[in-house]
Protein backbone atom coordinates (compact mmCIF):
# COMPACT_ATOMS: atom_id res chain seq x y z
CA UNK A 1 0.00 0.00 0.00
CA UNK A 2 2.91 2.50 1.05
CA UNK A 3 4.56 1.60 -1.94
CA UNK A 4 1.25 2.65 -4.39
CA UNK A 5 1.86 5.91 -2.96
CA UNK A 6 5.18 6.89 -2.98
CA UNK A 7 4.60 5.48 -6.52
CA UNK A 8 8.05 3.17 -5.96
CA UNK A 9 8.80 0.99 -9.01
CA UNK A 10 11.28 -1.62 -10.38
CA UNK A 11 13.43 1.10 -11.86
CA UNK A 12 13.79 3.22 -8.53
CA UNK A 13 14.35 0.88 -6.60
CA UNK A 14 17.26 -0.40 -9.19
CA UNK A 15 18.40 3.32 -9.05
CA UNK A 16 18.37 3.26 -5.02
CA UNK A 17 20.70 0.03 -4.81
CA UNK A 18 23.19 2.05 -7.18
CA UNK A 19 23.32 5.08 -5.33
CA UNK A 20 24.00 2.44 -2.38
CA UNK A 21 26.81 0.98 -3.89
CA UNK A 22 28.34 3.78 -4.89
CA UNK A 23 27.47 6.14 -1.94
CA UNK A 24 28.08 3.82 0.78
CA UNK A 25 29.18 0.47 0.81
CA UNK A 26 32.11 0.94 -1.96
CA UNK A 27 33.83 4.07 -0.09
CA UNK A 28 33.26 2.10 3.54
CA UNK A 29 34.95 -1.42 1.60
CA UNK A 30 37.84 1.27 0.34
CA UNK A 31 38.23 2.67 3.65
CA UNK A 32 38.76 -0.43 5.52
CA UNK A 33 40.94 -1.81 2.65
CA UNK A 34 43.07 1.65 3.30
CA UNK A 35 43.27 1.19 6.94
CA UNK A 36 43.97 -2.82 7.24
CA UNK A 37 46.80 -1.93 4.80
CA UNK A 38 50.20 -0.83 5.02
CA UNK A 39 51.55 2.33 2.32
CA UNK A 40 54.58 4.30 1.99
CA UNK A 41 54.75 7.32 3.50
CA UNK A 42 51.88 9.62 3.78
CA UNK A 43 50.27 7.77 1.48
CA UNK A 44 47.77 6.14 3.50
CA UNK A 45 46.27 9.49 4.97
CA UNK A 46 46.34 10.88 1.36
CA UNK A 47 44.06 8.08 0.10
CA UNK A 48 41.63 8.01 3.03
CA UNK A 49 41.33 11.90 2.51
CA UNK A 50 40.59 11.17 -1.05
CA UNK A 51 38.07 8.56 -0.24
CA UNK A 52 36.33 10.63 2.21
CA UNK A 53 36.53 13.94 0.72
CA UNK A 54 36.00 12.50 -2.89
CA UNK A 55 33.41 9.82 -2.39
CA UNK A 56 32.53 8.37 -6.14
CA UNK A 57 35.65 9.79 -7.80
CA UNK A 58 38.26 8.77 -4.64
CA UNK A 59 36.66 5.05 -4.75
CA UNK A 60 37.26 4.72 -8.03
CA UNK A 61 40.70 6.39 -8.26
CA UNK A 62 41.73 3.90 -5.30
CA UNK A 63 40.40 0.74 -6.47
CA UNK A 64 42.41 1.84 -9.45
CA UNK A 65 45.72 2.97 -8.41
CA UNK A 66 45.87 2.89 -4.78
CA UNK A 67 45.78 -0.58 -4.25
CA UNK A 68 48.71 -0.54 -6.34
CA UNK A 69 50.79 1.34 -3.75
CA UNK A 70 50.13 -1.26 -0.88
CA UNK A 71 53.18 -2.76 0.30
CA UNK A 72 52.79 -6.54 1.13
Amino acid sequence: MLYQILAIGTPQIIIVLIVFLFGLLFPLLAIIDIVKNDFEGNNKIVWLLIVIFFSFFGTILYFIMGRKQKLN
